[in-house]
């Protein structure tokens, strides 16, 4: 995680969790992470219907924007308008991360591009980590979207698109692996023992993330 936000938003999200996978919803206060709620959100998911949408953005991340996010799917964030499906769509990319967020229960971070319609950019990071609601998974997620640098020009035009540029996933305590662009790509084999497959990606036993 190089955005403070984010390093922020996962020592809380640690810390509330305890040993468990994840902590209650219930258990957020907001108030304790006031000083990154401009730059949070949480995502309402439907596993049998491949939805996620987004239940709360904050003031910050819907300036990226110029407009209101609650309601929208994440996908819509990399493109606008939401498919029939996932396959074969940018969405699929925002999607495999939900899954991979949904199903090991582990927190993921990309690293993005935004851009404008004149081809502008700006780099940001998006963290997101599993929630428990009313003690079942899969049905919320926590996390930021944050700009290592704002532009001048942010609140002025905004984003039409995101391109993904990194992904690391954090699982647990104990594991992680970083991606190449390109959700498809597989990372290079690290020189250690048996790597564990999860999905499209290899997971190499490692230190504390």
């Amino acid at each position: 995680m190089k955005h403070q936000t984010s390093r922020s938003l996962h020592a809380y999200w640690d810390r509330l969790r305890g040993e468990r996978s994840a902590p209650e919803r219930a258990e957020i206060e907001p108030g304790e992470i006031r000083h990154i709620l401009a730059d949070s959100l949480i995502l309402e998911i439907d596993m049998s219907r491949r939805t996620a949408q987004l239940r709360l953005a904050g003031t910050r991340v819907c300036a990226l924007y110029g407009r209101e996010l609650r309601g929208l799917p994440l996908g819509s964030l990399w493109e606008p308008g939401e498919p029939p499906a996932w396959t074969g769509s940018p969405h699929a990319e925002s999607w495999r991360v939900v899954e991979i967020v949904a199903n090991d229960m582990v927190g993921v971070v990309m690293g993005l591009r935004g851009l404008t319609a004149l081809g502008e950019s700006v780099d940001l990071e998006l963290l997101l980590l599993p929630l428990r609601h009313r003690g079942r998974t899969h049905a919320r997620m926590l996390g930021t979207l944050s700009a290592h640098h704002l532009p001048s020009w942010i609140g002025l035009r905004p984003l039409v698109r995101l391109e993904t540029t990194s992904l690391r996933v954090l699982a647990g305590a104990a594991l992680e692996v970083e991606a190449t662009p390109g959700l498809n790509a597989l990372p290079a084999p690290a020189n250690d023992t048996a790597p564990v497959r999860r999905g499209h990606l290899l997971v190499h036993l490692g230190g504390r993330a």
